[in-house]
């Protein structure tokens, strides 16, 4: 078995979901020696998270702020941790519906994403700044 494993950090985007599936890809060029094997994208913040859904039209992004927006509003009386502002407190709930990590098998040197799938980078914040992520691969070699 082999692994890989690399630390990026994104840079800052608003808030709002961005595909970064390239940069996955282009930060762990290893991937390619795997035969079959695992890919774990993890995000090392409390106020952003990661997800996998439609890669190709971007008002399935725009619906997802959309949504969260609705869901867990900012400036909610109810909320203590305001600490960083109005979009604190939400940001965290919302990257707790949504999860730190994603899991993707790699099949033949390849992740084997669907052919509508992509990596989200979900950005709570309005102003979340540059994201720390690792990822790891392992599996059998080529």
């Amino acid at each position: 078995m082999e692994i890989y494993q690399q630390a990026i950090s994104l840079k800052e985007r608003k808030r709002g979901f961005h595909l970064i599936t390239n940069e996955i890809v282009q930060a762990l060029p290893e991937i390619s020696k795997l035969k079959a094997g695992m890919c774990q994208v993890f995000i090392r913040h409390t106020s952003a998270s990661l997800t996998i859904n439609e890669n190709a039209d971007p008002t399935v992004r725009m619906d997802f702020e959309t949504y969260f927006t609705k869901a867990v509003p900012e400036n909610d009386p109810d909320y203590r941790h305001n600490d960083e502002g109005p979009d604190d407190m939400p940001a965290h709930l919302k990257a707790a519906m949504l999860g730190s990590s994603v899991t993707i098998p790699i099949h033949n040197g390849r992740l084997a994403l669907g052919t509508w799938q992509g990596i989200y980078l979900c950005e709570h914040r309005n102003y979340g700044g540059a994201r720390s992520i690792v990822i790891t691969a392992w599996g059998s070699p080529k």
